[in-house]
Parts: C-alpha cells; structure tokens; sequence
C-alpha cells in the first residue's frame, strides 16, 4: 500500500489521526477476514480427510463384521463339541457383551478427549495477530 494517499498537507507528511483509525479499521477488518478464510480451509481440509477415512473405515467394518460372524459360528460349533449347542452359543454371546462394553467405554473416553475439533493454525496466527497489535499500541 503506498503511504502517499494517507498523508495530509501540512502535517509534514504524515497522516492524521482520522487516516490512522481509517486504515487501523480497513486493516483489521481485512485480517479478520483472511483469519475465518485460514480457518475454514482449514476445517475444510480435515472434514475430507475424516470423510475419506471414515468411508474406508466403514467399508472394513462392513466385510469384517461378516469374517466375524464366520468366527463367531466356528467358534459356537468348537464349543458344542465339549458343551451342549445351547451352552456353546451362551459362553460366546456373553463375551461378546464384555467385550463390547468395555469397547464402548474406551471408545467414549477417547471421543470426549478429542472433542471439539479446532482449527489449530488458525488459532495460532490469530493469538500471533493479537500480540502484534498489542505491539503496535506499545509503540
């Protein structure tokens, strides 16, 4: 930006306090603008990396719950070769509820330590914004 067009006749070229608050607001207002601009590329860019994943993620789940079942059954006819049938399919239906609580529970651990996602760039080049500023008042 050339500093000509802020100067004022007879102030020795310098601008007056009312350019100054001028170009302070067009500035901030700028900055403001390209910080929401930064952090919205920027949750834009994870939401499609966690959407890219979680699509793969969904794809696993779906033929791994099959390989499962298949496990599962193998497992149930192991057992009934030792146990009545009915007993064989109990032994496996329980641990597969502890199983699935305590995978419940971690899970739901892990996501409220994770949660809310923020836009860490973003954040840091606005608190750096904000201490540039403070800088600027100071001198």
């Amino acid at each position: 930006m050339d500093d000509t067009q802020w100067t004022t006749p007879g102030t020795g070229g310098r601008p007056s306090l009312g350019e100054l608050f001028s170009r302070l607001s067009e500035q901030s207002s700028r900055l403001v603008r390209a910080e929401i601009d930064l952090a919205k590329a920027e949750l834009a860019q994870k939401a499609k990396a966690s959407g890219i994943g979680a699509g793969l993620l969904a794809g696993a789940g779906f033929f791994g719950f099959f390989a499962f079942a298949v496990l599962l059954t193998t497992a149930i006819l192991a057992l009934a070769l030792v146990v009545e049938p009915w007993l064989a399919a109990l032994i496996v239906a329980v641990a597969l509820l502890v199983i699935a609580a305590v995978l419940a529970l971690l899970g739901k651990r892990s996501l409220d330590r994770g949660m809310p996602p923020v836009p860490q760039r973003a954040t840091e080049n606005v608190k750096q914004d904000v201490n540039a500023v403070k800088e600027g008042l100071r001198s």
